[in-house]
């Protein structure tokens, strides 16, 4: 198979497939099950999306690596026309909500406790439903003190969604701060 068979097969894969692909889902699609060596697969295939990602420099989509794998997606000057063809609004989080989102973005792994902490005031179970529901939060361990209360993180899908690779990429609490949203 030569490069350009290669690129157009990947460049299908990841055209198609409804989540981001991770690089061992890429190079599970390109072992023959012969005696290829997975590493040698594997350098080939991070060569393949590099190529990828310069094919597609100027157009309408653009390769991104976020935090599940690699996929494609429009780019950010594309979103004001993109959104004239969505008939139905993304739903709106209030700004509770969005706050304990923050803190828990940036504070991980908290408890309820320490977001009421932080914030001040009660937090309302169904913000922290919802969040759950969209799958930009879980629970992923509990609190060994009394009570045991459960311990919240941001999910994959959260950086996925917001089209990150990881936690660092977030901005600095001085940008949120500087717009009046305060998470710690």
């Amino acid at each position: 198979m030569n490069t350009k068979e290669e690129k157009n097969i990947l460049e299908a894969a990841l055209l198609c497939a409804q989540e981001p692909l991770s690089l061992q889902d890429i190079v599970n699609m390109f072992m023959d099950g012969n005696s290829m060596n997975r590493q040698v697969v594997a350098d080939r295939c991070r060569l393949l999306l590099e190529e990828l990602k310069q094919d597609w420099t100027g157009k309408g989509l653009e390769l991104v690596q976020v935090a599940n794998g690699w996929r494609f997606q429009s780019r950010a000057e594309m979103k004001p026309y993109l959104e004239r063809l969505r008939q139905e609004r993304p739903p709106r989080y209030s700004r509770a909500t969005m706050e304990i989102l923050a803190i828990i973005a940036y504070s991980q792994p908290v408890t309820r406790g320490d977001i009421e902490r932080i914030r001040g005031v009660a937090v309302n179970a169904q913000s922290i439903r919802l969040l759950e529901e969209r799958g930009w939060i879980e629970t992923i361990g509990y609190r060994e003190v009394p009570g045991r209360p459960a311990l919240l993180a941001t999910t994959a899908q959260f950086l996925d969604d917001l089209g990150l690779k990881s936690l660092e990429q977030l901005p600095p609490l001085q940008a949120l701060q500087e717009m009046d949203i305060d998470p710690s």
